[in-house]
């Protein structure tokens, strides 16, 4: 499985940004996807996550402002990021799996940097 993710940027507090993972290499629908992020001095956690049939988890800190969907058409999984703050800022990466038990991100994209200036 090959994920390359894109989206990240600068933005002002307050703003949106909206990240994306393209998934190759394996079929879609077989895999779950998850953003993480890691900010600087802190260690990495899963910020949204999506399952192979669409059920989502978000973090506390993000429900309400983040959203996490799949494209079958496209093959990408998005992470619309809006009312962005300054603790926001990380490197983002999205992984991938497919086992179930136990489940496992064994696939990892590069990470595209995210910066909220406050």
């Amino acid at each position: 499985v090959q994920l390359q993710a894109y989206g990240g940027g600068l933005v002002q507090a307050g703003g949106f940004l909206r990240l994306s993972c393209a998934v190759s290499g394996r079929t879609f629908s077989s895999v779950y996807v998850g953003w993480f992020r890691q900010a600087p001095g802190k260690e990495r956690e899963l910020a949204a996550s999506i399952t192979q049939s669409g059920g989502t988890y978000l973090r506390d800190s993000v429900k309400g402002r983040f959203t996490i969907s799949r494209d079958s058409a496209k093959n990408t999984v998005s992470l619309q990021m809006n009312s962005l703050k300054a603790e926001n800022t990380a490197v983002y990466y999205c992984a991938a799996g497919v086992r179930l038990v136990p489940k496992k991100y064994e696939y990892w994209g590069h990470g595209t940097h995210v910066t909220v200036s406050s």
